[in-house]
């Protein structure tokens, strides 16, 4: 227990430049009375005292505002970061060193009691402000889930989620390769930790697409209309058929989307 505890202390001082000492995070951080009392929670849990456990995790989520079912498996140096308005369904697993944002929900969409529900988070996960991952698949080692992202299947290693619903950036990136350049970045950076879930060049790719299109569409008409021009050079008229029915502006368009 005590073993934990320090290692979650450790954990908010790598993580969050705000803390300026032990006794801080220890006395004034929820995340951290949350986890405190969600071991216990788990603890009476798995000894079949099932209102204990319930009672307990209750207590917590009026103390801190953070609702940790104390059936949820909750892995070492976890680190909850503000907390309020998290939601931790029964059958969720949170893997080592993760990191979840405020107003996160890991919640379930089955109704089958006793079935695998909630979400299971790898190593390193970081879930950004706002997220919520809804269902009974995982979330691979390294991924980053963006704030306010809803997540419905499974994210695979080291990739980044945006978007509802959340789509996958580069799928076959490696968590390591977001390190940064310099070596005199804090630790938690050199691991690959990504503040919220956000990351460098974090595009959304239905955004990207369409604008991929609008470009494409822009192109097409620049030819097209290249084509009727060297026509009537030449002597050929296509008529009213060939003038432009709308006023199709890709770059007014695209500016919408940024």
């Amino acid at each position: 227990m005590f073993e934990h505890l320090r290692e979650n202390l450790a954990t908010v001082r790598e993580r969050d430049p705000a803390a300026r000492s032990t006794w801080e995070v220890l006395t004034c951080y929820p995340g951290v009375h949350a986890l405190i009392l969600h071991r216990f929670a788990h603890a009476a849990w798995r000894r079949r005292f099932f209102w204990l456990g319930r009672f307990i995790s209750h207590i917590g989520r009026f103390l801190t505002g953070v609702e940790i079912h104390p059936g949820a498996v909750i892995g070492r140096r976890v680190f909850i970061d503000h907390g309020m308005g998290v939601v931790i369904g029964e059958t969720a697993v949170v893997g080592d060193d993760s990191t979840i944002y405020q107003g996160v929900t890991l919640g379930g969409t089955s109704l089958y009691r006793g079935a695998k529900r909630h979400p299971t988070l790898g190593r390193g996960v970081v879930v950004g402000a706002g997220a919520k991952v809804l269902g009974g698949f995982e979330i691979g080692d390294g991924a980053r889930i963006g704030s306010n992202a809803v997540v419905i299947k499974p994210v695979p290693a080291g990739a980044t989620a945006v978007g509802n619903p959340a789509h996958i950036l580069d799928p076959d990136r490696k968590s390591d390769s977001r390190k940064p350049d310099s070596d005199s970045a804090p630790p938690a950076e050199q691991d690959g930790f990504s503040a919220y879930g956000v990351t460098r060049d974090m595009d959304d790719p239905l955004a990207h697409a369409v604008h991929s299109l609008l470009g494409h569409a822009a192109d097409t008409d620049r030819r097209f209309n290249l084509f009727i021009e060297r026509l009537a050079q030449a002597g050929i008229h296509l008529g009213p058929a060939a003038e432009p029915k709308d006023d199709f502006d890709a770059q007014e368009l695209s500016k919408k989307l940024d």
